[in-house]
């Protein structure tokens, strides 16, 4: 085993969909509405590499994504309407598990405030 699969008890989080200790991130970079979008959120894991995962969280608002990385996306609560450039929309929420490959591109919109477990490599 690696030393990153090991210290799996550091990463260790019982109740993510409550979990209350959330670090503020600031506002959304990628919100495109009049409001700023806030985001909160903790890291479970990262490689340095530019590999990571965690909880994140983000109040409602429209926003614009081009993915640079591939990201793997459990919604725990909230929901939002994913539209791929060219694409149709799409409802994801609590539940949902949806993989965005890298080069993605396209909108969501956060009808209210989203969280989610993600993985990003």
């Amino acid at each position: 085993m690696t030393e990153q699969t090991t210290s799996i008890s550091a990463a260790l989080i019982r109740d993510a969909k409550n979990a209350t200790d959330l670090d503020d991130w600031g506002p959304c970079p990628e919100a495109i509405g009049p409001q700023t979008m806030d985001t909160r959120g903790i890291y479970l894991w990262k490689d340095g590499k530019g590999a990571e995962s965690g909880i994140w969280e983000c109040t409602a608002g429209p926003s614009r994504w081009v993915l640079e990385t591939n990201e793997f996306v459990h919604v725990l609560s909230g929901s939002m309407t994913i539209t791929p450039d060219g694409g149709e929309p799409e409802l994801v929420g609590p539940g949902d598990t949806i993989f965005i490959p890298r080069g993605w591109s396209g909108n969501w919109e956060l009808h209210e405030t989203l969280r989610k477990l993600y993985v990003i490599f």
